[in-house]
């Protein structure tokens, strides 16, 4: 995590967190690990319904008039909540919460051209302790050492939406045509990652989920560019959906941002270190803006993976609470968004001194 202090203060972090009694926090949140299925599909069915009612109001009231802008504003806000369910998904089990990848698929997933399988599978290798901070972390990168990475990093996200419709309709037919390119699809380009350098291994079982789910979204997307074509659907309803997607992007690349400290040295990181190396943000009401679904808890969650988004909240509460190193467990989160990404510019600034 990131100190409001100055960055030598992450040395007596080391020292204040010698302290931390696994086992005593384990005790503390261990009734926390159970996922509520009515409070997940409750606020994933709201979440997209309001979502995509603003899309189309935005759509059907005058073209950039206040109302619109705020239909926009509002559908960016559900929609970019809905879409990091993909997050939990990728902690949860049919098991635990069957049938709901599927709806988030329907619901978000596929028309937003983020499905599933671009997360799960692949997030986890992110919580490994055999893979977290080093070079073959899908979700990492050497920030803290550069402020061009970092700002061309948030910049790039506006591109998002356009580099998925490439992959999903121009790509995902030469794929269904040629196995082989398949396969590389998979490897390359199946992925939801910052790191371009990771590859996914291509399982069979995968390879199947990644052709049929691919289809899916080429079929559909096929009708909706067509039905534009054919003048059934105008062609505000594709700009709307760039600018709603591309927005939602930025903001989760600001929140990817201010998740981790990104001081890795290369070297795995154990629980305790990706605690460290991870930034809980807790906020007021509005942050579940920018870090909705429990994000906002993503030191926490880094050294509790397995407790559901819900439960984060409590968890944060019982953990600052009963600890011994309360307080200096506190101080360690960060303010806010803005506080974290200055942080993380002026560390990479640093470098150049």
């Amino acid at each position: 995590m990131i100190s409001e202090a100055t960055p030598s203060s992450r040395h007596a972090m080391d020292a204040v967190m010698t302290e931390f009694d696994h086992s005593q926090a384990l005790r503390l949140v261990r009734d926390l690990n159970r996922a509520n299925r009515t409070v997940y599909w409750t606020d994933l069915v709201l979440s997209a319904t309001v979502g995509w009612l603003a899309f189309g109001l935005a759509l059907a009231v005058k073209p950039f008039s206040a109302t619109m802008f705020a239909a926009a504003a509002l559908s960016v806000c559900c929609l970019y909540r809905g879409l990091c369910f993909i997050h939990e998904i990728s902690h949860q089990t049919p098991r635990t919460l069957p049938g709901f990848e599927t709806a988030y698929n329907f619901l978000v997933g596929f028309p937003f051209l983020m499905p599933s399988f671009l997360y799960t599978g692949v997030h986890q290798s992110h919580h490994s302790i055999s893979v977290y901070g080093t070079d073959q972390d899908p979700e990492y990168l050497p920030f803290a050492r550069s402020w061009l990475m970092t700002t061309g990093f948030a910049i790039q996200s506006f591109l998002i939406p356009l580099l998925l419709i490439f992959r999903f309709v121009v790509l995902t037919p030469i794929g269904l045509l040629i196995p082989r390119f398949q396969r590389w699809l998979v490897v390359h380009a199946s992925s939801f990652t910052m790191n371009v350098k990771y590859r996914r291994e291509a399982k069979p079982q995968m390879v199947n989920k990644v052709r049929v789910h691919s289809a899916f979204i080429f079929v559909l997307w096929a009708s909706f560019l067509g039905s534009m074509l054919s003048g059934f659907v105008t062609w505000r309803a594709l700009a709307l959906w760039v600018v709603v997607c591309g927005i939602a992007a930025f903001i989760n690349a600001l929140r990817a941002l201010g998740a981790h400290a990104y001081e890795s040295s290369g070297e795995p990181m154990d629980r305790m270190g990706q605690l460290q190396d991870s930034i809980d943000t807790p906020g007021a009401f509005w942050t579940e803006l920018w870090a909705p679904v429990g994000l906002r808890y993503h030191a926490l969650h880094h050294y509790f993976p397995g407790i559901p988004y819900h439960n984060l909240p409590e968890a944060y509460r019982r953990l600052v609470g009963c600890l011994p190193i309360a307080d200096e467990y506190k101080k360690m989160s960060s303010p806010s968004l803005p506080h974290s990404v200055r942080e993380l510019l002026r560390k990479g600034l640093a470098v150049l001194q």
